[in-house]
């Protein structure tokens, strides 16, 4: 058909003009069997939707804002790369920028307004009070891994506590007693959650605490990494909160003549991609982060077409023994 409407699909294929709106625009909420009949019919009469006119009668701009704390480093790029694929498969933009501190948060939030149909906000540095109170009602948004969950948003999380205690219990249950934490910043909610984790393990095993504060940076596992080795010479284990800190800690112990994991075991929190592929492979925590990506799209989709979703996912992170913590040790203690 010459010309074919989205009310000749509608009425072709018996449905709704809105059913066929959702079907062809990708939304979630759609069973495969309707669409997969919209989009045959569609096919056959030989429509094809026009952006700006779709655009225009929507006032949709058909693109997501995406505020992270960095947009350096494998975890982030990770993360991308999960919200590109499913925003590429339903035809939206993905529009980025940097979350900065405080009342910075706040007005760059503001100036996404009328550029973006929705928000995907990773904030695990920002204050919950200040960051739902700087979040403009009318636009919808998906909060991943914030440090509160929103109590009308969508939210994605990452059980950190769980992680970090099933970690440091790993390293315990292979002869390690002396386990010294790198930490993110106390600032930092994923941070202040891993030290929970690992405190409550030690505490099971009557163990004493050793925690360092890091900031999530490989240079910063480097640089630490002989500190720690002076300030905690009875060290038999170094449970980094990341994988990029244990990498930087791994350079530097290779660096001392240390053998990992023989005379000290290794362990991050992440499973990026280079934990694989470095020598000795990173015992880590696995963290779907593509997946959370590709989640918090398909969440925000369903929130800009009207779903009222309140509901917190929660990922409980997947324990991945590697090289570096293989080789079981007898403890000094």
């Amino acid at each position: 058909m010459a010309n074919a409407t989205i009310r000749d699909v509608a009425r072709e294929a018996d449905v709704s003009v809105a059913s066929v709106s959702r079907a062809l625009n990708g939304h979630s909420n759609v069973r495969p069997e309707l669409r997969r009949h919209v989009e045959t019919v569609a096919a056959a009469l030989g429509y094809v939707p026009h952006a700006g006119a779709r655009n225009l009668s929507m006032a949709r701009a058909n693109a997501i804002g995406v505020v992270l704390p960095d947009l350096h480093g494998e975890f982030f790029s990770e993360t991308l790369r999960g919200m590109d694929r499913a925003a590429s498969e339903r035809g939206l933009q993905l529009l980025l920028s940097n979350l900065h501190d405080g009342d910075r948060a706040v007005a760059m939030l503001h100036t996404m307004r009328g550029r973006v149909d929705g928000l995907i906000i990773m904030a695990p540095h920002i204050d919950p009070a200040l960051l739902l109170a700087g979040l403009p009602s009318s636009i919808p948004a998906v909060l991943v891994n914030c440090a509160a969950p929103g109590k009308d948003r969508p939210t994605l999380q990452v059980d950190n506590v769980a992680g970090a205690r099933v970690m440091t219990e790993h390293l315990i249950a292979t002869g390690r007693r002396q386990i010294v934490h790198l930490s993110g910043p106390e600032s930092n909610a994923e941070a202040r959650e891993r030290i929970e984790g690992y405190r409550a393990a030690m505490d099971a095993a009557g163990l004493q605490h050793r925690i360092v504060a890091g900031d999530f940076m490989q240079e910063t596992g480097a640089a630490l990494t002989p500190q720690i080795l002076r300030d905690h010479p009875e060290m038999d284990a170094l449970f980094a909160a990341n994988d990029m800190m244990a990498i930087g800690a791994l350079i530097a112990l290779r660096a001392a003549g240390i053998d990992v994991p023989g005379q000290i075991a290794l362990a991050g929190f992440d499973d990026i991609p280079l934990s694989r592929l470095i020598s000795p492979a990173l015992t880590t925590m696995h963290v779907d982060i593509a997946g959370i990506g590709e989640r918090a799209v398909a969440r925000l989709t369903d929130a800009i077409a009207g779903a009222k979703d309140h509901q917190l996912e929660m990922s409980l992170p997947e324990l991945m023994v590697r090289e570096t913590t293989q080789k079981a040790r007898v403890s000094r203690a």
